[in-house]
């Protein structure tokens, strides 16, 4: 029996994309703040954690070895306790000593499993609902998918902050238990999905084998690298998020770095409430309004202050940095500015990726492309942030991540074409 005719969607939807988003905010947050806690310095975290991501960029090309299946439902709970194991494994690995090396390469589990549990679960998603249903839907998707990022970067940071300044507890042990938390939950929801997701629909464009699923995917490459532009595309792409990669690894970092050194001097439960809290429903809501001014203005006539209003924000930052404000509530706003930006423009990035790149006979396909090299463009920024900050200091890094929007504004004037339509259809689960 077909039980995804059992199952409400509100049953597994809001578990699944709970799922997908915990792990990244894991690699592109915690893991950042916790390395810091530990002493590391903001040039390694910048490397490791932009490498780490490139585990979401190449996630299209082996993404005909799961097509092959059509019980993409095995594949999701699958990879779930795999990544759930993995953090497991990081708990204990934070025991040991030099045990850094170890962190990261579980780390990298971690972000494979994730990469690939998305690849089944976005298709586990399309396969087992109708095109109305998952319209309807998309908002549970992008609610549980940012109230992992909340759980995980506002709550469990926290609780390590408290655990090292209430219960003086080392930051290896303090973050040894968020992560056994974090693996705990990841598998319960892995053993929940045993029961609550819906067995994967066969369907007749499934590829009935490896060979025919890489044939597909040769076939998806030539007809994305035929579209008009798509190298100026791709260049868009690429440095979409420039400002946003730089200023995301490196500002939970000034944050807690001590104002000797020329951070704010934070403690890691602050962080956690200002950053993990404040700025999650900032982005919340700045992608909400996004959506509708984009909806209201078009594509092509609203581009421009899209990427505007994703970067100018990030001033906020510049401004803590030459003032250095000691009273949290002006800090929080700050943040609260740059996460809200970050939230409105984003939308941009998305609606372009669906309504321009993607347009054609692989548009899923195509659009995996695109997300893939929204990846590379976060890996390279983010990788050689630490460097940059640790050259020019906090105050002139924040200056230098604003310049850094520049070439894409320019880009952004002629890069999106005329026949564009003016639709709103923005999945944000669906995005690193």
């Amino acid at each position: 029996m077909d039980n995804s005719k059992l199952r409400h969607p509100l049953t597994w939807v809001p578990t699944l994309y709970f799922a997908e988003g915990l792990p990244l905010w894991v690699v592109l947050i915690v893991a950042g703040v916790m390395f810091k806690s530990m002493g590391i310095s903001n040039q390694e975290i910048g490397h490791w954690t932009g490498i780490l991501v490139l585990a979401w960029t190449f996630k299209p090309l082996w993404s005909p070895l799961l097509e092959t299946s059509n019980n993409k439902r095995f594949f999701v709970v699958l990879f779930q306790i795999i990544g759930g194991v993995a953090l497991g494994l990081i708990a204990l690995s934070l025991q040991l000593p030099n045990s850094i090396a170890i962190t990261v390469t579980l780390l990298g589990v971690v972000a494979l499993a994730s990469a690939t549990h998305d690849i089944a679960a976005d298709g586990l998603y399309i396969a087992s609902l109708s095109t109305k249903q998952q319209t309807a839907f998309a908002g549970w998707q992008g609610a549980f998918y940012n109230a992992s990022k909340f759980v995980i970067s506002g709550g469990l940071v926290v609780l390590a902050g408290d655990l090292q300044t209430k219960y003086h507890y080392s930051p290896e042990k303090a973050w040894s238990v968020i992560f056994a938390i974090m693996s705990a939950g990841l598998i319960g929801i892995a053993i929940y999905h045993l029961w609550a997701l819906p067995a994967n629909p066969a369907t007749t464009k499934t590829p009935t084998s490896v060979k025919e699923g890489f044939s597909t995917l040769v076939e998806v490459i030539i007809d994305f690298f035929k579209k008009p532009g798509i190298w100026l595309s791709i260049l868009f792409i690429l440095l979409f998020r420039a400002g946003e990669a730089q200023v995301s690894t490196i500002a939970p970092l000034f944050l807690l770095d001590s104002r000797a050194a020329g951070g704010l001097g934070l403690t890691t439960a602050q962080v956690g409430w200002a950053y993990g809290a404040a700025g999650t429903i900032a982005f919340i809501v700045g992608s909400i309004i996004g959506g509708y001014f984009a909806g209201w203005l078009g594509l092509r006539r609203g581009m421009v202050f899209l990427i505007i209003g994703m970067n100018l924000p990030n001033l906020a930052f510049f401004f803590l940095s030459s003032t250095m404000p000691d009273n949290l509530t002006i800090i929080t706003a700050a943040i609260f500015i740059e996460n809200f930006g970050f939230g409105f423009g984003f939308v941009g990035l998305i609606l372009y990726m669906m309504q321009v790149l993607s347009v054609g006979k692989y548009q899923t396909a195509h659009y995996a492309f695109g997300t893939g090299f929204m990846a590379l463009g976060l890996v390279l920024f983010r990788t050689f942030s630490g460097d940059i900050q640790a050259t020019l200091g906090y105050k002139n890094f924040f200056l230098w991540v604003i310049l850094s929007a520049i070439p894409v504004l320019v880009l952004s004037l002629w890069i999106v074409p005329k026949s564009t339509e003016n639709k709103l259809a923005a999945d944000p689960a669906m995005a690193v």
